[in-house]
């Protein structure tokens, strides 16, 4: 504008051809020509109004043309952003239902896809990426902790910041954890799906070592017990790739929202406990979800309940237990260690490789997938659990007799017999000491048959020597089968054999000198 009133001074007040105002100005001689013409069409000369500003002058110079009626109905481009983020939709298909709602005034397709492009391009970055409808979980800690006070000690602790964000909806989910470790990690997983109501197919976590053993770029390794809980909930787990944010560039802006929109306005609070700190966080969170967005319809919540929610799958029957694992050779009493106590496992796989899972109420263990022992878990450090299957049958025969059932036995077999298994079990420091003896007293009764044990038994006990020994000697000499001499052992006071050398008690009360010498009085005696 400041050219063309040097124009105009030029022409009505120092009257210069157009040739010389176009030298002058450095303009074009045509365009001299045509602002001299349409100003003496609106009837300006020199000097100009006063009151006449540069945009009046434009205005009255170059009116703005009436506005065509639009050929072409625009799209609701907003709405085809949404629809667009569900399984199965294109633009061609979108396309045509434009066209089908507005016949002979939609645009060509290459035209609707250009304007869309245009549109998308407009949007924030982290909107700009497509994800389908209930596809991908984002998953992250955020940088920032919170602060919690101790009300006894006033300890102030740090407690971490758990974020998950939908990729379609960017619906968001926060809650605070005393650390990064598996177990808070776990736990805040199944929070997150019992918040939404539902699971996704995906779970896009970080490299942290609590999710991922190995952070690979084409073939990261998922911790045991990360994949335990992606099997329990039918999802899967798709750790972004190493030194990558854009591939979780959802989670990352919803990390730097969470920071702004609900740990800031928490700064002057304070808290004295975990569950505190999270009924705060959670009222933030529900008041995120349900801000309307700026440049498209609705918010995070109506989004994620019309587009997400009846893509994602169902919440299981059950609440995933939290359980670890860990790699454990079978010992050579085919049991394993699983937190200083001991379980057992079929006893085909001692020396072998087994996956333990260790929840706060069982304790199993896996061969190449298939579980192969299951038991109540145990807090007693050092002690054993033993399924009597999981023996060998020599173990397992051996480990049935107890003393009554060997008692039962012996008394099957007679009197005798019961008397000198129940010595066994009288006469040592523990019960199972005996056991071996009493076994011993079966295999002589498979091989002399039980009249003859209850016979050996009889007389071993009438000369006060119940023991497998003495029992087996009785039976090799064959003394079992002389009834007669049983007589003569059980009197209450046997008299001894008539025999030169026997003294007898008589011999002893003699009184007199000579008495004293029995050396020299008999003999016999040899010195």
């Amino acid at each position: 504008m400041r050219k063309i009133k040097e124009v105009l001074r030029l022409k009505f007040e120092a009257d210069l051809s157009h040739d010389r105002i176009a030298a002058a100005t450095g303009v074009s001689k045509g365009a001299a020509t045509k602002y001299v013409r349409r100003a003496r069409e609106v009837g300006l000369g020199w000097p100009l109004p006063a009151a006449m500003d540069d945009g009046k002058l434009e205005a009255l110079l170059f009116p703005r043309a009436a506005p065509l009626v639009a050929r072409h109905a625009e799209p609701d481009f907003a709405h085809l952003h949404q629809e667009l983020k569900r399984k199965g939709v294109t633009l061609q298909l979108l396309w045509e239902e434009y066209t089908v709602a507005h016949p002979g005034h939609a645009y060509r397709y290459s035209q609707f896809c250009l304007l869309f492009k245009r549109f998308r391009g407009s949007l924030k970055r982290s909107m700009r990426q497509v994800h389908h409808a209930g596809d991908k979980l984002f998953i992250d800690y955020s940088g920032t902790t919170a602060s919690i006070i101790n009300g006894i000690t006033g300890e102030i602790r740090r407690a971490e910041i758990f974020v998950a964000v939908l990729g379609a909806s960017s619906y968001v989910y926060a809650e605070a954890t005393w650390s990064q470790q598996l177990p808070d990690w776990i736990a805040a997983h199944v929070r997150c799906f019992e918040f939404m109501a539902a699971v996704p197919a995906l779970l896009v976590p970080d490299n942290l070592k609590s999710a991922i053993n190995a952070a690979c770029r084409y073939e990261p390794e998922a911790n045991s017990t990360y994949g335990d809980l992606a099997r329990h909930y039918a999802t899967a787990i798709l750790p972004a790739r190493p030194y990558k944010p854009r591939d979780k560039a959802a989670v990352e802006a919803s990390v730097l929202l969470v920071q702004r929109w609900i740990l800031a306005r928490l700064r002057h609070r304070q808290f004295f406990s975990l569950e505190e700190l999270n009924a705060a966080i959670r009222a933030l969170v529900i008041d995120l979800n349900q801000r309307p967005f700026k440049k498209l319809e609705g918010s995070r919540q109506s989004a994620f309940e019309a587009i997400d929610r009846p893509a994602m799958k169902p919440l299981p029957a059950t609440r995933y237990e939290f359980a670890e694992w860990k790699r454990a050779i079978v010992n050579i009493d085919y049991h394993v260690d699983a937190d200083g106590h001991y379980y057992s496992v079929p006893h085909r796989l001692v020396k072998q490789k087994v996956d333990v899972r260790v929840s706060a109420t069982t304790v199993e263990c896996f061969d190449h997938g298939q579980r192969v022992a299951a038991h109540v878990r145990s807090l007693l450090r050092g002690r054993h659990t033993t399924i009597a299957e999981h023996m060998p049958e020599a173990h397992r025969k051996h480990l049935q007799w107890t003393p009554g059932p060997l008692l039962a036995w012996g008394l099957s077999i007679g009197p005798a017999t019961g008397a000198v298994v129940q010595w066994q079990f009288d006469h040592r420091p523990h019960p199972e000491q005996g056991y071996r003896a009493c076994l011993g007293f079966l295999n002589l009764a498979k091989h002399c048959g039980k009249e003859r044990l209850e016979a050996a038994c009889q007389r071993a006990l009438s000369i006060g020597s119940p023991t497998r020994k003495r029992i087996k000697s009785i039976l090799d000499a064959k003394l079992d089968q002389h009834p007669e001499l049983f007589a003569a052992t059980a009197q209450a006071s046997p008299i001894p054999p008539e025999h030169a050398n026997v003294r007898g008690a008589d011999y002893f009360r003699s009184t007199t000198s000579g008495d004293l010498e029995p050396c020299s009085s008999n003999p016999r005696s040899i010195h």
